[in-house]
Formats: structure tokens, C-alpha cells, sequence
């Protein structure tokens, strides 16, 4: 059976240490739910929340923009290394079936355009500001009748993963 895949975006460089804890938290929680973590593989939210799923025995994985898997944070499992720069930011939303965004900035958005593009749903964090909230709740364009879904608490980012995953 294939895993399923849940990709987290958001801030590379966090002051707010609430912020790396829940992305700490988040990971943990997606481990024991038996999910596949993937992310840009370098610091703040990326690094968090791999670093949970390492507490877990989880799995994750970095799409580094570099060609050398040295870049990848300590907690990555599988880094792989794109040599694409900012080009690798559609790499996370075209293979999750999943995408979770917290806070963020330019780069977030750009994740999150393709995650819109590429149909994935997302989810938002609301609490930690930047692109995730802002967007949380909101349809990207008036082309299809999707939105954001906004999570504040964990239990309600797990819920909405088990609605929004087609498991056949």
C-alpha cells in the first residue's frame, strides 16, 4: 500500500519559538499517524518538524535546492538534492497528497500556488501569521470552489488530513 505523503511548508527563519514547537509537535503527530513527511529540508519550520518526526521514528524528506545532500537539516532521513534552487519549491506540492503550510513567507506562497495549481489541498495554520493565515479559509482564485482550510489546534489537522486524503 502506498504512504501517504503530507508536505510542510513555512518559514525558514522563525523568531517565534511557539511557532518550532507546534512544527515540532506536528511532526510527532504525523509519524504516529504512519505518514511520510516531506519538506525543503534546511532550517526553521522544515527543520522542526522533521526533527519531531525523527522523535516518532517517522520518516521524512528534503527537497534541497543544491546539489549536495550536506545542506539537508540533521533530521532528514532522505535528502535529495535538486540543484534547482527556488525552481524545487514544486516539488513538495506535486508530491504530497497533502500540503500544510505554517506561517511563511515569499517562498511559502510560491508553495502554496502550487499546491492550488496542482490540486492538492491545503491546510493553513492559523496563530503563527505570514501566508498561512492570511490565506487560511480563503479560495486562492474564483476558478473552483476550494479553499484553505484553517487548523489552529493539532487534533483538527489530523481530522482534516483523514477528510481531505482519498485512502482507496
Amino acid at each position: 500500500m502506498r504512504k501517504i505523503i503530507i508536505g510542510v511548508i513555512g518559514d525558514s527563519e522563525v523568531d517565534n519559538e511557539e511557532e518550532l514547537i507546534f512544527a515540532e509537535k506536528l511532526g510527532e503527530a504525523l509519524a504516529k499517524e504512519g505518514y511520510v513527511v516531506m519538506n525543503g529540508g534546511r532550517t526553521g519550520v522544515m527543520e522542526a518538524v522533521s526533527k519531531g518526526v525523527r522523535k516518532a521514528g517517522g520518516l521524512s524528506i528534503g527537497i534541497l535546492p543544491s546539489s549536495s545532500k550536506d545542506e539537508a537539516n540533521p533530521y532528514i532521513d532522505i535528502p535529495i538534492p535538486t540543484n534547482l534552487g527556488w525552481a524545487r519549491n514544486t516539488i513538495v506540492p506535486l508530491a504530497s497528497d497533502v500540503v500544510i503550510a505554517i506561517g511563511g513567507k515569499a517562498g511559502t506562497l510560491v508553495e502554496i500556488g502550487y499546491s492550488w495549481v496542482y490540486g492538492k489541498p491545503i491546510i493553513g495554520i492559523i496563530g503563527f501569521g505570514g501566508w498561512s493565515e492570511k490565506l487560511a479559509g480563503k479560495r486562492i482564485d474564483d476558478r473552483g470552489s476550494d479553499v484553505i482550510h484553517p487548523a489552529k489546534e493539532m487534533s483538527e489537522v489530523l481530522e482534516l488530513i483523514k477528510k481531505l486524503v482519498n485512502f482507496d
